[in-house]
């Protein structure tokens, strides 16, 4: 029998389990759910488990600003040993011996925290002509790599003990937590390789308020959509602007809107009687639809445009 798949709309924050890839986790969690559609936002290794925000719907259209957002990590180094793969999945290649003090590594931590440059592994999936540079790698070949800047907003060591280190890291999208165990082995002298990340945050959003897979498996369809957040949830860090019912279909049209008033950002969060209708640009006075959910407010009340 065809499994029955619902509109849904929301985004959940799923706490990731140890084993799984981003994608298995998203499809357990859409069927889950019985959603007809649905996608995830920053993908996690099957190594890493952690924060894995999952939009549904007309979710997904507003995904790429949890893209863009900075994530938080804690991540456990393995020191004196690495990896083909920089992580615990791969074959150790070279092993050291392990001469760091605990005095030693705030200074050398310290030479991280800034915007630094990585060069991207070789098991990632960033694209070379077309193709993941995993796919080369299992074909024993490797390419050339240009090395790309990233910020490390904060590195805060929370644990040393001889042959590992625990440390938190904030940082910007684009950041590779195996790659930066690597480098800080590297310079400490012994080498390193990455034991086990858990994603903490992403932007505004925080492991604590996410759900495991048994917690959902346990409940009852109507409990589980209780736990989903609104479409507006990832833009709240966007200004507001409240249209009349003139002006929302307007822009669902398509229309431009000449606005009088200076607005603080050139993306702004639109709604229409108090409903989320999707986001706006600014291209200099006038107000341009950018993405707009698909069910626009029909009846929403007239009242003047107005900034939060």
């Amino acid at each position: 029998m065809a499994r029955i798949a619902y509109p849904l709309d929301g985004v959940l924050l799923f706490d990731k389990p140890l084993g799984l890839s981003s994608n298995t986790a998203l499809q357990k969690v859409r069927r889950l759910f019985q959603a007809e559609k649905a996608g995830h936002t920053g993908t996690l290794d099957p190594l890493a488990t952690g924060l894995l925000p999952i939009c549904f719907g007309e979710a997904t259209k507003f995904s790429s600003t949890l893209l863009d957002a900075d994530k938080t990590y804690r991540a456990r180094v393995r020191l004196g040993q690495t990896t083909t793969t920089g992580d615990a999945e791969g074959e150790i290649i070279s092993r050291s011996q392990i001469e760091v003090s605990e005095a030693q590594l705030p200074e050398v931590l310290s030479r991280f925290v800034g915007e630094i440059r990585q060069l991207p592994p070789m098991y990632s999936a960033i694209k070379h002509q077309g193709k993941p540079l995993y796919e080369y790698i299992r074909k024993g070949e490797t390419v050339d790599r240009k090395a790309r800047s990233v910020t490390i907003h904060e590195l805060v060591l929370e644990r040393f003990a001889g042959e590992e280190l625990e440390m938190v890291v904030r940082c910007s999208k684009g950041t590779y937590i195996r790659t930066l165990a690597e480098d800080i082995g590297q310079a400490l002298g012994c080498g390193a390789h990455l034991l086990a990340l858990r994603r903490l945050a992403i932007g505004r959003f925080s492991l604590e308020d996410a759900y495991g897979w048994e917690r959902l498996e346990h409940m009852d369809k109507q409990e589980r959509e209780t736990c989903l957040l609104p479409l507006d949830c990832m833009l709240q860090g966007l200004p507001m602007l409240e249209l009349d019912n003139r002006q929302v279909m307007r822009i669902a049209q398509g229309q431009r809107l000449v606005l009088e008033q200076a607005l603080p950002s050139d993306r702004i969060r639109l709604y229409g009687a108090g409903e989320f209708i999707g986001v706006g640009r600014l291209e200099g006075n006038l107000l341009v639809p950018e993405r707009l959910v698909s069910k626009v407010a029909k009846n929403a009340a007239i009242s003047p445009i107005r900034l939060e």
